[in-house]
C-alpha cells in the first residue's frame, strides 16, 4: 500500500540523468499551483530518497521556502523500471490533448472565483481558448489549394515547442522542428 510520508527537501536526490528539463518560468508556474491548491502531488521517490518523479514540484518547493514536501517511496521496483518511469511520468502527460469546447467553458465557469493563471496557460493560451481560436480546422480537400503554405510558431522554450509539436502532430498536421 502506499503512504504518503513529509520528507525534507534537503534529504531527496534529484536524479542526475533526469532529461526533462524545468524552466524557471515553468517552476514559478508549479509554485503557484503549490500556493493555490496546496501540494496535491507527492514526489515518487525510490528507497534512498533518490526522486523519481517530481524534479519540478522539488525546485517549486525550494522557491516556496517550504522545508518539507509529500513524498511516496516505490518499493520494489528495479533499477531500469525507475529509469523508465523517470521518462514515462513526463512524456505520457505530454501524449494526452484538449476539449477545447469544453475547456472554454470550465475556464468561463471558474475565472470570476479563481486566479486563472495559476493554470499553468499563458495569457495568449487563455486568450486563444476563451475565443475559440484553437478549435479543429475545417478539413481541407487536396483540390483547395496547389502551394505549401507555411506557419511559424514561436515558443518560450523547449518544453512550450514540444507541446505545441505534439499537439499539431496529434491533429493530423504535417509538422517539423525548426531552431532559429
Amino acid at each position: 500500500m502506499l503512504s504518503i510520508k513529509y520528507k525534507s527537501t534537503g534529504e531527496l536526490i534529484p536524479y542526475i540523468n533526469n532529461s526533462r528539463t524545468h524552466s524557471e518560468q515553468q517552476v514559478q508556474q508549479v509554485a503557484a499551483s503549490i500556493k493555490e491548491f496546496g501540494f496535491t502531488n507527492p514526489i515518487l521517490i525510490d528507497e534512498e530518497s533518490g526522486i523519481i518523479a517530481g524534479h519540478g514540484r522539488l525546485q517549486a518547493a525550494q522557491l516556496l521556502n517550504l522545508d518539507e514536501v509529500p513524498t511516496i517511496a516505490l518499493k520494489g521496483i528495479t533499477e531500469a523500471q525507475k529509469k523508465a518511469y523517470v521518462i514515462a511520468d513526463n512524456k505520457l502527460a505530454l501524449n494526452s490533448g484538449w476539449d477545447f469546447e469544453l475547456l472554454k467553458v470550465e475556464l468561463e465557469n471558474i475565472a470570476n472565483e479563481i486566479d486563472i493563471s495559476v493554470l499553468g496557460f499563458d495569457d495568449q493560451e487563455l486568450a486563444n481558448i476563451i475565443d475559440g481560436l484553437n478549435e479543429e480546422p475545417p478539413e481541407l480537400k487536396e483540390e483547395s489549394y496547389e502551394s505549401v503554405f507555411n506557419i511559424v510558431v514561436k515558443c518560450n522554450d523547449e518544453t512550450h515547442q514540444e507541446r505545441v509539436y505534439n499537439e499539431l502532430e496529434s491533429k493530423g498536421y504535417e509538422c517539423q522542428v525548426q531552431s532559429l
